[in-house]
């Protein structure tokens, strides 16, 4: 997967879950993806490439960072928290979908419970989620 399929799959992804919102920052030029307010991914052009950034499980990313040379820690962000994906042989349209929902499912239950959206199914990897209650 190029650089390009990459952020086109990761935003489209995105955008279809339950209360994400994408804001639009010009200067820097980067694309912003919140449930109810708080980040949960990121997308921008380091020089000469596109990437994604994530939120992840400390033990998680660091795993991930070992098995993807494609993963390292996140740009700008806190890099025990935070993961910066990028284009190339490594990362696939499914680890990039499974990506994207755990980075929303970290942020959004980290939200009061009376501002939680519906949050889909982790276990439905192969489809668009179901959604479930947390």
């Amino acid at each position: 997967m190029d650089e390009q399929q990459l952020q086109r799959i990761a935003g489209d992804y995105a955008a279809d879950l339950p209360d994400a919102t994408l804001e639009h920052r010009s200067a820097p030029d980067w694309d912003l993806y919140k449930v109810c307010g708080k980040v949960f991914m990121l997308m921008t052009d380091l020089p000469g490439h596109p990437v994604v950034i994530l939120k992840s499980d400390p033990d998680h990313a660091a795993a991930l960072r070992e098995q993807h040379s494609d993963i390292t820690p996140g740009y700008h962000m806190n890099k025990k928290h935070w993961i910066t994906v990028e284009g190339g042989g490594t990362v696939d349209e499914e680890l990039v979908k499974e990506l994207v929902i755990d980075s929303y499912r970290l942020v959004a239950e980290g939200l009061p419970r009376s501002r939680r959206p519906v949050v889909p199914n982790p276990r439905d990897r192969d489809s668009r989620p179901s959604p479930t209650e947390v």
